[in-house]
């Protein structure tokens, strides 16, 4: 009976990691397909501006509705700020974002390249817990809002009252099981989606307007209430750019645009070091998604600004969440409003697809080349599952409240496209673009500006912010702890002397000699080997190999090793190594000596002096402490079998 069982279990672990690959080093999964095969295996750029989409454009769903709350009846003003800055600040950033990281990092990476170290990491993991936050409030947002628009249609609102928390993780569930199913079906599921509701909206606002044309007083009334309040444009204009942080939530999906740029199909003459096919597409479905949802956010605002009732946008009113919604159900019937419906749930519960696809790209790219994930991090399907649960329990904390997520989107949207807007003002710097690099600047500025009255108006999306960047940190240190004694060189390299020296040492029992170099003087090496026969009692007759480790960066994780030969004083063979740990460093090198003589070297060492503890401490930050004993725990997890196993003496 076992065996079934044990083979069932290990079917599940087959499927769960298929697809598993190495695209936390930046390597393809194949290494044998080639840059052009990979063009040709991409999607059209409409299709995956279509994924994208099923974010952007469905916030038609809930943005007229907030814009009313926000900015009342100068809501279409507001709006048109919005759009302003949505063409001429956070597209022409975007853009460049694209040429700059085309594959799939975003702006995140090029901030990371200015940064070394540790603060590099600590800096790479806080705007991954704003990544989080504005992807995965995307999922648990909009499948509230599309669970909103279930509970409130009038035919099921007696039926589903009071279980919009339950439906709102149903819906989340199911969007999981897309994509444990697979991506290509999510994206063929956005396609459709986006054609129909874009289509919906369209007649939504054409009726909108005619109502406006054919009631010419709604008009005169909104024109004469709003100079009532505000009295000229010059003021209006002024409030305008006051409120229009409170409608950043416009500006969603630029990140998961160039998030999920290694699925848009290049050129047969991309490389994978300049697909400007891949970067030309992209440029294409960030603008044509820019400017569709600019005319969208203008015509919707306006329509819904005069020809809905105030009250009706208020918590309880029957537009609030729900603006179009609520005309297509006044203007067009409840058939249509029904139809309406059914197609604003959809693509509000498929919008968390693009924020999915965004998760499933960016976090495989950090958190395992770091060392702060497990190896299954790499793979889709245990990703999908850890943060649909995660979803789950935002959803149950917020109570499936679209405006309670609200402000957490906000910021994470908004702090995202400034460290976008600031990377690419630094990228234009370096390449000397003085004019884009003002412009940019002025970008900077602006979205900076946005983001701190965002932050100031509503604390707790930056709280909730501060939570997943906690949670993420938190676990990546754990995971990194977890990970310490795990052979983490990818490869190793000999130049010529050092293979010399190791072919030398082959023909009798192979002796290194772990040497922190100090002043690399002939006493120095004198005195080390002296020291090394006393204590191990070992014969003059015997000869040594000096190997010294030069601490590069520590907080990498991953990295190859080069090993160079020299003969220093004419007497003493001392091989060089760089690497971000010493224990780590030695022990690859011994593992390919061994492999590469096919003799089980042997390496001797001086106990560390200090407190075991602080030691370890500065092994796991400085790749440095106690190099003895944990570089013979890294052989031992790396090489079971101890016959094989390279010898480790400490005297």
């Amino acid at each position: 009976m076992a065996t079934p069982h044990a083979t069932r279990s290990d079917r599940l672990r087959a499927w769960m990691l298929e697809g598993l690959s190495d695209m936390g080093k930046g390597k393809p999964s194949r290494p044998v397909e080639t840059a052009r095969d990979a063009a040709h295996k991409g999607q059209p750029w409409w299709r995956v501006m279509c994924l994208t989409g099923v974010d952007y454009f469905s916030t038609l769903g809930y943005q007229p509705g907030i814009a009313a709350l926000a900015a009342g009846l100068l809501s279409p003003v507001a709006t048109i700020v919005l759009v302003i800055v949505t063409l001429a600040g956070a597209l022409p950033v975007y853009r460049r974002v694209a040429e700059e990281s085309p594959h799939g990092e975003g702006s995140i990476a090029m901030l990371a390249r200015l940064l070394s170290f540790w603060k590099g990491k600590l800096f790479v993991l806080t705007l991954l817990g704003f990544a989080a936050t504005d992807f995965l409030i995307t999922m648990t947002l909009s499948a509230a809002d599309a669970s909103t628009h279930l509970v409130e249609n009038p035919h099921l609102e007696s039926a589903l009252h009071d279980k919009q928390v339950l439906i709102t993780m149903i819906l989340i569930a199911l969007l999981g099981a897309v994509f444990l199913k697979g991506f290509l079906e999510a994206i063929g599921v956005a396609v459709a989606l986006v054609g129909v509701y874009l289509a919906l909206n369209a007649v939504v606002v054409v009726s909108g307007l005619w109502h406006v044309v054919t009631e010419g007083h709604v008009v005169t009334d909104w024109t004469t209430a709003l100079t009532q309040e505000h009295g000229n444009i010059f003021v209006m204009i002024g409030v305008a750019l006051i409120v229009f942080p409170k409608l950043a939530l416009g500006l969603s999906g630029f990140e998961t645009g160039v998030a999920v740029m290694p699925h848009v199909k290049g050129h047969a003459s991309d490389t994978e070091a300049a697909p400007t096919g891949r970067i030309r597409g992209t440029k294409k479905l960030l603008t044509t998604a820019a400017l569709i949802m600019s005319v969208f956010l203008i015509t919707t605002s306006f329509i819904t600004t005069v020809l809905i009732p105030e009250q009706e946008f208020e918590s309880g009113g029957k537009a609030n969440g729900r603006a179009l919604a609520y005309l297509a159900h006044e203007q067009l019937g409840n058939t249509f409003g029904t139809v309406y419906d059914v197609s604003t749930i959809l693509i509000l519960w498929f919008a968390g697809a693009s924020a999915m696809a965004g998760l499933l790209n960016l976090m495989p790219r950090y958190l395992p080349k770091y060392g702060m994930a497990p190896h299954w991090a790499r793979a889709v399907r245990p990703m999908v599952i850890v943060f649909t649960l995660v979803a789950f329990l935002v959803t149950w904390i917020f109570d499936a409240d679209v405006d309670a997520q609200g402000g957490a989107y906000a910021t994470g949207v908004l702090v995202l496209i400034c460290s976008a807007a600031i990377a690419v003002t630094i990228a234009a710097r370096k390449a000397g673009q003085r004019g884009w690099t003002v412009a940019f600047g002025v970008i900077s500025v602006v979205f900076l500006y946005t983001t701190v009255v965002n932050i100031i108006e509503r604390p707790d999306g930056v709280k909730i912010g501060a939570c997943f960047i906690a949670g993420i940190i938190l676990i990546s240190l754990l995971s990194r702890l977890g990970r310490a004694f795990e052979l983490r060189v990818t490869h190793v390299e000999l130049d010529d002397m050092a293979e010399r020296f190791i072919r030398d040492v082959s023909h009798r029992t192979p002796r290194f000699i772990a040497n922190e170099p100090d002043q690399r003087d002939k006493a120095e090496y004198r005195d080390k080997i002296e020291q090394i026969r006393t204590d191990n009692d070992l014969p003059a007759t015997e000869d040594f190999v000096f190997v010294e480790v030069t601490v590069t960066d520590p907080s990498e994780f991953e990295a190859g090793l080069t090993v160079r030969g020299e003969v220093l004083h004419d007497r003493y063979r001392v091989l060089t190594v760089e690497g971000s740990s010493v224990p780590n460093a030695l022990a690859a090198f011994l593992l390919h000596a061994r492999d590469h003589t096919d003799t089980r070297p042997h390496v001797y060492f001086e106990w560390t002096e200090g407190n075991p503890f602080a030691n370890f401490v500065r092994f796991f930050l400085f790749g440095q402490g106690e190099v003895a004993p944990v570089t013979r725990e890294i052989l031992r997890e790396a090489e079971p079998d101890r016959t094989r196993r390279p010898r480790v003496h400490v005297g």
